[in-house]
């Protein structure tokens, strides 16, 4: 890796970006560090990839710097890779044709569309529910986190239903490996490769043949007057895919993680399940693990620090919704908290299009699993860690008697 020259006249303090990419640690780790760095300094710099970049700690800056999209802009979403070879749709997209891409998308997941889908999420939840309660044990992440959005997925796209284990499979791969070895790195390619063929097979055939789904939907549409490229529509396939998927899966695995060793709060929502949506707004809050960044269009400074246009802004959620100067008691799990105005969707204009489905499943999953399964913890003799960068449980044990 080249030396990079930190342009650094304001002093702010120095962290580079692999100390925060911790491979793999105790469940919590990278919450903690977060944490620590907040009470620290509101802005750090160092070094991601070969470029310089910088890290906000707390949600004043942070909040800012998503609502100011023409200066923070979604032309890269990693602090390591200013200029990427692929642009996920809708995500990384400015402007007015993001506006356009959303207000094409937004009648998919409104309120109104998510009610209509619940008897289906319901089903689908009860499914996985069946092929792990009368066994005692699971791994929740892989048993039911990752399966449960991966056959919703099934559904909105049209495909078959035995198709969410392959799908399941590729995201693991993806996503899940903690290992960055020159052979993970090629299995990962391989596999991104079988994925991107899957899409265009399946686009190709939408296209001779619509079917009332999601895909049929988008390929019919135009964006400011004209038809879709298949290009486009293939990166907005892939971004449901890597996106839409696992963070569900990652939160829920987090919700399931707490109330197994927090039983007095299990006990509560037992006692009364009218708690649950609440809940998972502290628990979206407590343990929120998406940590995008953004790319600066023009020179800027932030809490006396100077950035440059073209440099990479980190803004993690985590650090922003557990700040105390923006909640009371922001280190504590308060399942009955009002007024939780959290960020774990985002803010701004690239805000989470998708956060009134993520909410049915989260509620939905909670409500079911503890109707049938009340009482439950983490497996005797089992670890729970985590995976750094897109930080996520690696596998949760848990166990119940039947």
């Amino acid at each position: 890796m080249a030396e990079v020259e930190l342009v650094n006249p304001s002093g702010c303090p120095v962290l580079n970006y692999t100390d925060l990419d911790v491979a793999i640690a105790p469940a919590g780790s990278k919450f903690a560090m977060l944490d620590q760095l907040r009470e620290q300094a509101p802005v750090f710099t160092g070094v991601a990839g070969e470029h310089q970049y910088f890290l906000l700690t707390r949600m004043e800056e942070i909040r800012a710097s998503y609502q100011n999209a023409k200066v923070f802009t979604n032309a890269s979403v990693t602090a390591a890779e200013p200029n990427p070879p692929f642009k996920w749709i809708p995500e990384m997209l400015d402007g007015k044709i993001h506006v356009a891409w959303r207000q094409l998308l937004g009648p998919l997941w409104t309120p109104a569309a998510i009610e209509k889908m619940e008897p289906k999420l319901r089903q689908r939840f009860a499914e996985v529910l069946d092929s792990v309660v009368a066994k005692g044990s699971c791994d929740l992440m892989a048993d039911v986190a990752l399966l449960y959005p991966n056959v919703i997925f099934m559904d909105l796209m049209g495909l078959p239903r035995e198709d969410a284990e392959q799908f399941q499979a590729w995201e693991v791969a993806m996503l899940h490996n903690p290992n960055s070895t020159p052979e993970a790195m090629e299995e990962q390619f391989a596999v991104m490769n079988d994925v991107i063929a899957y899409f265009m097979a399946l686009i190709q055939k939408r296209r001779a043949e619509p079917q009332d789904d999601m895909l049929s939907y988008v390929l019919a549409a135009n964006i400011e007057g004209e038809p879709i490229p298949d290009e486009e529509i293939l990166a907005f396939c892939l971004l449901m895919f890597l996106a839409g998927l696992d963070t569900v899966a990652t939160q829920l695995t987090y919700n399931f993680w707490h109330l197994a060793t927090h039983p007095e709060d299990r006990q509560r929502l037992l006692d009364d399940p009218s708690l649950i949506p609440n809940a998972n707004e502290e628990f979206l809050r407590y343990y929120s693990f998406v940590t995008p960044s953004r790319k600066l269009s023009e020179d800027v400074e932030v809490a006396g620090c100077p950035m440059k246009a073209g440099q990479m802004v980190h803004l993690p959620l985590s650090a922003a919704n557990r700040d105390p100067r923006e909640f009371p008691d922001a280190d504590k799990v308060l399942i009955d908290r009002e007024g939780n105005r959290h960020a774990a969707f985002g803010l701004g204009p690239h805000r989470c299009l998708g956060s009134h489905l993520a909410r049915a499943e989260l509620r939905i999953a909670m409500e079911m699993w503890h109707e049938r399964i009340p009482n439950y913890r983490v497996a005797e003799g089992s670890q729970v860690l985590e995976h750094g960068g897109q930080v996520g449980i690696t596998a949760l044990h848990l166990e119940w008697n039947v």
